[in-house]
């Protein structure tokens, strides 16, 4: 089991790592890879201390150098789902699943928009992991958003399980998708339903469904842990970087503005010294 599972691998997450590991416990990092994250991107970082004229790239890989020198296993997948089990946590990432002890949640800034309807209807036909609920829509019909070619993988499994499957892709050029899963070309403007999701519409057009797999660049965080509370769209934490779910911890842009590397690595630190200190009480 691991100690640690850090979900993100920006500078709060990376943070974390390294502190977690110096308190001797064992971490794994699930994330993207580092190129993938808004700082990479940057062309000049010049107000965090001691690394002045840094380009992102070359501060994202000292930090992951730096985690993964230390001991922390890096696992690049898409986390879609983290349950409680009580005394500690399930993490689907991609299928393959794990248990930690405690989780740290550095998911970054959600880049993912929500449509009409979608927030509103999780958990009631409203799904991002097919694995997990694609069996109780066996037989019935189904679309798939995929603002990446993940998506495809989710149409396809749906499609293998007997479901009617149509796929909405927002990108250009499809890899790999089943010849019984229906592309339709255009954007989805919001899911229909009061109790249940009822329909889909797509390019001013109202389609029946009876449910709607998202397949998003990044998880909302309503659907990725049931429970967690969230203030003006970021995680709520208090000075310890604790959430109102016990054993979970949350650092960096997640949790709200100044969206800067300093305050992600500040409290990516909290985070982590929290988290030991959890473990540790109950191991007494």
């Amino acid at each position: 089991m691991i100690d640690v599972a850090v979900i993100g691998a920006g500078p709060g997450g990376l943070s974390a790592a390294v502190s977690a590991l110096q308190r001797n416990k064992s971490v794994t990092i699930f994330g993207r890879s580092i190129d993938s994250g808004l700082l990479f991107s940057a062309k000049e970082v010049d107000n965090y201390l001691g690394m002045p004229n840094m380009t992102g790239e070359d501060m994202l890989n000292a930090f992951f150098s730096h985690a993964i020198n230390k001991g922390a296993e890096f696992k690049e997948c898409r986390v879609s789902q983290i349950l409680s089990m009580g005394d500690y946590f399930m993490i689907n990432a991609e299928n393959e699943f794990f248990e930690a002890k405690t989780i740290i949640l550095a998911l970054g800034v959600n880049k993912s928009r929500t449509i009409k309807g979608e927030e509103e209807l999780i958990g009631k036909g409203v799904s991002y992991c097919a694995t997990c609920d694609g069996m109780l829509y066996r037989n019935k019909d189904v679309f798939v958003v995929g603002e990446t070619t993940e998506g495809e993988a989710e149409a396809n499994y749906l499609a293998s399980i007997g479901c009617n499957v149509s796929y909405i892709p927002l990108y250009k050029d499809l890899i790999h998708i089943d010849d019984k899963v229906n592309i339709i070309r255009g954007k989805a403007k919001s899911v229909l339903g009061n109790e249940y999701v009822e329909g889909i519409v797509v390019n001013g057009e109202e389609k029946q469904c009876n449910a709607v797999f998202f397949a998003k660049k990044t998880m909302p965080v309503a659907s990725l842990m049931f429970g967690l509370e969230t203030e003006n769209n970021s995680i709520k934490v208090d000075r310890n970087m604790c959430t109102n779910i016990t054993g979970v911890y949350a650092c960096g842009d997640c949790t709200g503005a100044p969206f800067q590397v300093s305050k992600a690595v500040g409290e990516g630190l909290v985070a982590a010294l929290s988290a030991a200190k959890y473990i540790e009480d109950n191991q007494k």
